[in-house]
């Protein structure tokens, strides 16, 4: 089934090359069947290709989804045309009296300020909130997830010694959790954070399930007790490409970064990058939106 998509999002001429069902909204008015409403609040700096990795994941699905791309209004995007801000996004004060099926909360390059300095705190905690009865199922990705631990349950992220760089390993804690149906015994996801939230925290809060881990790079996957937030510490969204910029981006600054782990073959960053991780990015994303959102979330929204 398509994804719903603005006629004009950059996006569409990506995703179409790739085969994938897109609808504009024009045809997608002819259907007579209720698209689930899904809300990005994209914090990405990175913002056209943030909305293209996670448009292709959630299209991987047979459920018509209808997107809403969300922005922050105390905090001016400055890597993304205002024109493109401006077209195709929304913010908060426009929308919240509405409710969605779901809502995805992306990372941020602010990992390394305290919650409470980051400029648009209280208005994402405002939004966060909103969520708990506005929205009926909440993926918060990266610095999105520990945000949402912090600001739900009180959990830390703790600095690292050295950047969490690479695709690492992973493994389901509860391979029968609809969540994590489906992987491998041992699946790949990429991390790249300076920051990171530990086990013992976690396994604190009664009211949090750990799902995945990884001996290397820790907490992946945590989900509250009702499976109405996710908490994801990676990537799986990543195009094969982007930590390889991320790399090159911060060498050319003569900022202190290593080889990303387990990326480039034989850590050679002149070599093209083997994409390790899409299947069972492929799997969360579908699982999210089949189990907890399509089959969980009312037909008429106003009985959330």
């Amino acid at each position: 089934m398509p994804i719903k998509i603005d006629n004009a999002l950059p996006a569409r001429r990506a995703l179409e090359n790739e085969n994938i069902f897109v609808m504009t909204e024009s045809r997608a008015m002819a259907q007579d069947i209720r698209p689930l409403r899904i809300l990005i609040l994209n914090l990405m700096p990175t913002k056209i290709e943030t909305e293209t990795q996670l448009l292709r994941l959630l299209s991987n699905s047979p459920i018509q989804t209808e997107i809403t791309l969300l922005q922050t209004a105390t905090y001016t995007s400055k890597n993304t045309a205002q024109e493109h801000m401006l077209a195709f996004y929304t913010t908060f004060e426009k929308i919240h009296g509405q409710r969605y099926d779901g809502c995805i909360i992306t990372g941020a390059p602010v990992e390394d300020l305290p919650f409470e300095r980051v400029d648009y705190w209280p208005e994402l905690c405002e939004i966060m909130d909103w969520s708990e009865t506005n929205v009926y199922s909440t993926l918060h990705i990266c610095w999105g997830a520990q945000a949402g631990l912090y600001h739900h349950f009180g959990i830390p992220k703790y600095p690292l010694e050295q950047k969490m760089f690479g695709v690492f390993p992973h493994h389901a804690l509860d391979p029968l959790h609809p969540m994590t149906r489906g992987l491998n015994d041992q699946f790949n996801v990429p991390h790249s954070r300076h920051t990171e939230i530990r086990r013992d925290d976690i396994e604190k809060v009664k009211e949090l399930q750990l799902l995945s881990f990884s001996d290397i790079a820790g907490v992946h996957l945590v989900a509250d007790i009702d499976c109405r937030n996710f908490y994801a510490t990676g990537h799986s969204e990543y195009d094969r490409d982007t930590l390889a910029k991320e790399y090159f981006r911060d060498l050319k600054k003569g900022l202190p970064i290593q080889v990303p782990r387990n990326y480039f073959p034989e850590d050679d960053p002149k070599q093209t990058p083997v994409v390790c991780w899409r299947s069972a990015a492929n799997v969360l994303f579908t699982n999210w939106l089949n189990y907890f959102v399509y089959q969980k979330t009312p037909y008429d929204l106003s009985a959330l």
